[in-house]
């Protein structure tokens, strides 16, 4: 049973460079069922990363830096600098909530398209993952369907300079952001580690920590030598305003609910754990960044020479995956913990707005005006279908 994924290598007729003969230096894992046997297995090219830490401290709980440290001692948690893809928006969109947008601003999803002077390189004419458009849609679901012309249209309508300003609360370097509408689809450079620090903010009320590994030092005796305090999370640790974070909360917890990490509620059967996927261009980099109050996780996959993961791969299928399996050990015995509206922050119909925004006084729509594209018409659609037939 298990060679099964071996069988080819085992053939007469098997190609020699990949035959398995008597010898031959094999790679086994132990399988986690009740035999406790052993399967044969490859070792992978792809590499991954995965880091969480404590929210409230910085702590760090969990460091994996790689695949093998045999193999490379490339700590890819630490130094691994890669685009966020959509793992970024949530500081993009947490900018927004500070000019006027609510999760019920309605944001078209229609095409659009940038000269070179609006990118600061080449022309440039974003799609949705699916290559699909929807028409208007709430930001709340604009998110929690990852929908790139929502990011952008936003992005738009702040502007790039303030958004570069903003994402430096949650201790990102502005200058690894450059402040063009790409910065929408997390085209920066981060690494697992700042991803999991900024994300802490979200999940401890607006605070930035620092991450830190060592908890204490003793001698060889047990005497205690050393045991770094960290600060208290107080005002002057404060990044973002307590309605701010509560909102944005909100918005990431409609993404494990009903949006790309629906897995995430739907597995851990818990409604407090928040979070976002994110996917690069061609699939070369697959994020998932959650957390619940007590811990944060950030899970990231791809080559080291950046190339595609796979026809259609994405963070919610590849990285996902293994956040949950972590948070199902990390919160077997945490209780749910929910955050409370903090004051200024209303409900209206069932959606969350800051107080001043009541009144008609936020943002109220994005881009309405923008055409969706017209579906072409039978006669037109035969005559295309005539086309590829000659």
């Amino acid at each position: 049973e298990g060679l099964k994924p071996a069988t080819s290598g085992l053939s007469e007729r098997a190609n020699p460079k990949t035959q398995i003969r008597r010898g031959a230096v094999i790679r086994l894992v132990k399988n986690a069922n009740a035999k406790g046997d052993w399967t044969i297995t490859q070792l992978p090219e792809v590499e991954g990363a995965f880091v969480a830490m404590d929210p409230r401290t910085g702590a760090v709980r969990a460091m994996v830096g790689g695949f093998d440290y045999s193999k490379s001692k490339f700590n890819h948690v630490t130094q691994a600098w890669r685009q966020p893809g959509s793992s970024f928006k949530p500081f993009i969109y947490s900018a927004a909530l500070e000019k006027g947008f609510t999760p019920a601003t309605v944001i078209n999803d229609a095409p659009l398209f940038f000269d070179a002077g609006a990118t600061g390189s080449q022309p440039w004419e974003p799609k949705n993952y699916d290559g699909k458009f929807e028409g208007p849609m709430s930001l709340r679901r604009g998110l929690a369907k990852s929908k790139n012309m929502i990011s952008i249209r936003i992005l738009q309508s702040i502007g790039p300079s303030y958004a570069q300003e903003w994402v430096t609360r949650f201790g990102f370097d502005a200058e690894k952001h450059p402040a063009y509408l790409t910065m929408a689809l997390g085209a920066g450079s981060v690494t697992p580690l700042q991803m999991a620090s900024a994300y802490s903010v979200f999940a401890n009320g607006g605070y930035r920590v620092n991450p830190f590994l060592i908890h204490k030092l003793t001698d060889s005796k047990g005497r205690l030598l050393n045991e770094p305090k960290p600060p208290a999370l107080d005002e002057s640790r404060r990044a973002v305003d307590p309605r701010n974070v509560f909102v944005m909360t909100s918005l990431l917890q409609e993404v494990t609910r009903s949006g790309t990490a629906a897995m995430a509620q739907a597995t851990l059967k818990r409604p407090d754990v928040y979070g976002k996927t994110g996917t690069t261009n061609d699939s070369q980099d697959a994020w998932f960044a959650g957390f619940q109050r007590s811990v944060v996780a950030v899970v990231w996959m791809g080559y080291d020479n950046p190339r595609k993961l796979g026809d259609r791969e994405t963070g919610g299928g590849l990285s996902l995956p293994i956040w949950i399996e972590f948070m199902k050990h990390a919160l077997k015995n945490a209780p749910v913990e929910e955050p409370s509206p903090p004051e200024g922050v209303v409900n209206l119909g069932g959606e969350w707005y800051y107080e001043e925004y009541t009144h008609g006084t936020g943002v109220s729509s994005v881009g309405l005006e923008d055409k969706l594209p017209i579906a072409p018409t039978e006669d037109e659609r035969k005559s295309i279908l005539d086309l590829f037939r000659r």
